[in-house]
């Protein structure tokens, strides 16, 4: 048995405009990293946190959570203990605190031998997600442990189906340098929505996933339009509006919120449309003179990657 692994978790796109809670993707050029190891001590410890203030106490922290949750389904008499370098700032909209939840309990269920399936994992690491955000949601814990495009297609049991990803499709996320609380963006959604609301979200989450299985790239962009999430939370997102105007401008398939806020998402085909939409988010947010972080990159169809293991 391994008793030591250094794990790449992918920062990931949540709801991806239309699918609220159940759509999500994982990236290729932005993660954390975790080394995880066997400790003859029971339970979990977190032994050092890199690059963000984040507290070590295994019961407030996410991964920590997250790994006591798989523990309790086992009958190990050892434990383990987690290093975590954080390179997703929390509140960013990437999935922060859903890639310490679901490195935590993948990096542990390798050193277990694989004990637990990866929808079983996701089940686990959602515990992470529900101290983090009051919600235990999935749709950013399951791009990163199935990687690729997934949908959640029940929480109840727990269905997750992976979709397939052109292979020129690209994602550009821009973060300006503004926290947004999921818990509190989630405040701000309207607990009902019309009919004619509901009718035009479904219609394009069907859209959306048949176009990623058809490599229609035209169907792609037409869905992704939100009519629940976004008209709300983009006006927390100075410059929401410009940015996405923009970016459909600039050739992009379509543009809406990363998870909650505050990065905003765009998908193009190609690398090259790509980056002519990384500039025109760049040229939005140097005007409002916010400062800003720009990621490119393709979608991640493997998900977590072994860096290395003993």
């Amino acid at each position: 048995m391994n008793t030591e692994i250094k794990i790449f978790v992918p920062a990931t796109v949540a709801n991806v405009s239309c699918g609220f809670d159940v759509l999500g993707f994982a990236l290729d050029t932005v993660g954390d990293e975790m080394m995880i190891r066997k400790v003859s001590q029971k339970g979990i410890k977190i032994t050092k946190i890199i690059g963000q203030d984040l507290p070590l106490e295994t019961h407030k922290n996410v991964a920590g959570v997250a790994a006591l949750a798989l523990l309790a389904k086992t009958d190990t008499n050892f434990g383990f203990e987690i290093e975590i370098i954080k390179n997703i700032k929390p509140g960013s909209g990437i999935g922060s605190s859903a890639a310490s939840s679901a490195g935590a309990v993948w990096g542990i269920n390798k050193l277990l031998e694989g004990r637990f399936n990866t929808t079983e994992l996701v089940q686990f690491a959602m515990e992470g997600e529900k101290l983090a955000s009051g919600v235990a949601h999935a749709d950013n814990v399951a791009p990163a442990l199935f990687g690729g495009f997934t949908l959640i297609r029940s929480y109840n049991p727990l269905d997750i189906i992976k979709i397939p990803t052109p292979n020129e499709l690209m994602a550009t996320i821009i973060h300006p340098q503004i926290e947004i609380k999921t818990a509190d963006a989630r405040k701000l959604l309207k607990e009902n929505i019309s009919l004619k609301e509901a009718t035009k979200q479904w219609a394009n989450v069907g859209g959306l996933i048949s176009g990623l299985y058809s490599n229609n790239y035209n169907l792609i962009g037409r869905s992704l339009q939100d009519y629940v999430a976004e008209p709300v939370r983009s006006t927390l997102i100075p410059g929401f509006n410009d940015v996405k105007k923009t970016c459909i401008d600039a050739g992009a398939l379509g543009c809406g919120i990363s998870g909650s806020g505050p990065s905003i998402f765009a998908l193009s085909k190609g690398e090259k449309t790509a980056l002519k939409v990384a500039e025109a988010m760049k040229a939005v947010y140097d005007k409002i003179g916010i400062e800003y972080d720009i990621h490119i990159s393709k979608v991640n169809k493997q998900g977590i990657k072994i860096l290395d293991i003993k």
